[in-house]
């Protein structure tokens, strides 16, 4: 298997294998870190615990440093709960984020995932203010196994999409509704006043079971900037995050998660339709240091 691009790994392989550890060893870990975009203040707590560690056991041995260094990263991890909550049927999800994070490739690729899974899914083409929109998600879902309600004509408002879809759900017994929505932010009151119509109109058919927001991970925390509109006002109950991968830094997982509490929930490796996967501290940590 070809090793991940993000991994932290390749930058620790050589500090972990010297016979000791000493001051460069801290100084190589402090770099490795800040490139794999941990950010300042995330990096200088996880060395402080990792000092106290090292103390505390009063060992020298590199190897003993990557031990902790990946339980270190598991304890802050494991700090989020990152369980999709989709047990209401339907089960309802609103799919928020600017334009260009990969949103619509996100919804088809997540139709994809929870197919595998044996769930029918149904997809809502909400964003309507975009004809080209519409027709990318009809692509996406046909990729993901996905049935599509698009507008029944351009210029339909947002929320009455929605409501067809969780009508359509309702109708045939669909499982999960993923309901794409605008990302553009004109102006950030517009695009929340829609939004909070949208979750309006649902909520009078079925309850809202995740809210997520998709975010590029090649744009580290000007991305969390963006969006901090929707995490504001959207009522996010989880992150995705798409691109981590080519330059992308597998830190930002973390950073954002603790910048603003809310967990990452899937994660978006690669181009292809299965390139989407929940998130599990254990095994996402292994990849990452190892």
């Amino acid at each position: 298997m070809a090793e991940n691009p993000w991994s932290l790994g390749r930058a620790l392989r050589g500090m972990f294998v010297k016979p000791t550890i000493d001051e460069t060893t801290w100084e190589d870990l402090e770099t490795a870190l800040l490139t794999a975009d941990f950010g300042p203040d995330i990096t200088e707590r996880l060395l402080d615990e990792l000092h106290e560690k090292v103390d505390r056991y009063r060992t020298t041995d590199p190897r003993d440093l990557q031990r902790m260094l990946k339980e270190t990263l598991e304890e802050h991890f494991a700090r989020f709960d990152t369980t999709l909550r989709l047990t209401e049927r339907p089960a309802v999800v609103l799919v928020v984020g600017v334009n260009g994070v990969g949103k619509t490739t996100t919804i088809g690729k997540f139709a994809h995932y929870l197919k595998r899974f044996g769930r029918t899914v149904v997809v809502g083409a909400a964003d309507t203010f975009r004809a080209a929109a519409v027709a990318q998600l009809a692509t996406w879902a046909e990729r993901g196994g996905a049935t599509i309600v698009r507008p029944q004509h351009e210029g339909q408002d947002p929320a009455s999409v929605a409501y067809q879809t969780i009508d359509y759900a309702k109708q045939n017994g669909t499982e999960i509704v993923l309901v794409d929505t605008a990302g553009r932010l004109h102006t950030k009151a517009g695009l929340m006043d829609e939004l909070t119509k949208i979750r309006r109109v649902i909520e009078k058919q079925a309850p809202i079971s995740e809210v997520l927001l998709v975010l590029d991970a090649t744009t580290g925390q000007n991305g969390v900037m963006q969006a901090s509109a929707f995490l504001e006002h959207a009522g996010v109950t989880g992150l995705v995050i798409t691109k981590l991968d080519g330059s992308a830094k597998g830190g930002f997982v973390l950073a954002v998660q603790e910048r603003t509490g809310i967990p990452v929930k899937l994660l978006g490796q690669g181009e292809g339709v299965g390139d989407l996967t929940g998130f599990t501290p254990h095994v996402f940590v292994a990849a990452l240091v190892d």
